[in-house]
């Protein structure tokens, strides 16, 4: 497997995401209102000039797979590590409504519902970093998947989302099996990250054939105070 997805941030920021990457040596992130991920190349980088340089003030940053050592006046604040699984083949397609691809047109109700089920992480132009879809039922978004983190050869699935009116229906089922068939039908590895809390979720992409490839760091970084 692929080493790059022990530290995805950094890879994605270099390969297929290179050209929306903010660079400081051996600091990147994505713009923020892209996503509030950051990546560095190794735990050991110094990091003191390149933060105060791409992080604003009241800004939390998130990072996978790799932190550095928190410079003065910066919060490293560790949390328990996500599973991180790989699709290793094919899903048997699931049949349900209709999927359409997700775009500017739909953005609004994108919005709506990750800002209910997903909060903190989805920003305005998340849906730029890569291909997204949705399910739609008497008018609504009902389920949503997208494309988030990735390189050449792998592709982050995230913002599984289902409002909690169609719970029940399988329309997680039948987004997670046609994103993953159709990112392994391209060539890629689809890969994911949940946490263990979200027994519901694990239990879903394990059935559906998603495997362990190891538990991932998951870190919150602040500057914690701005004085001179």
């Amino acid at each position: 497997m692929d080493t790059t997805l022990d530290n995805p941030c950094w890879a994605s920021l270099h390969s297929r995401h290179r050209e929306l990457a903010q660079v400081c040596g051996e600091v990147a992130r994505y713009p923020t209102d892209h996503a509030p991920f950051l990546g560095v190349a190794s735990a050991d980088v110094d990091v003191s000039k390149a933060l105060p340089a791409l992080v604003e003030a009241d800004e939390t940053v998130w990072l996978l797979g790799v932190a550095p050592r928190a410079p003065q006046a910066w919060l490293l604040q560790p949390y328990d590590p996500l599973a991180q699984l790989v699709c290793p083949a094919p899903i048997p397609p699931i049949d349900g409504p209709q999927v359409i691809a997700l775009s500017a047109v739909h953005l609004a109700d994108v919005l709506a519902l990750t800002g209910l089920v997903y909060p903190h992480y989805f920003r305005p132009r998340t849906m730029a970093l890569g291909r997204y879809f949705g399910i739609y039922q008497d008018g609504r978004l009902a389920a949503m998947i997208g494309e988030r983190l990735g390189t050449e050869t792998t592709r982050e699935i995230s913002a599984v989302c289902t409002h909690p009116d169609f719970h029940g229906r399988g329309y997680a089922r039948r987004l997670v099996a046609l994103l993953s068939n159709d990112i392994r039908a391209h060539g890629g590895v689809p890969f994911l990250h949940v946490s263990h809390q979200n027994q519901r979720a694990m239990r879903m992409y394990r059935q559906l054939g998603y495997r362990h490839r190891c538990e991932i760091g998951f870190w919150s970084l602040k500057r914690v105070n701005t004085a001179t």
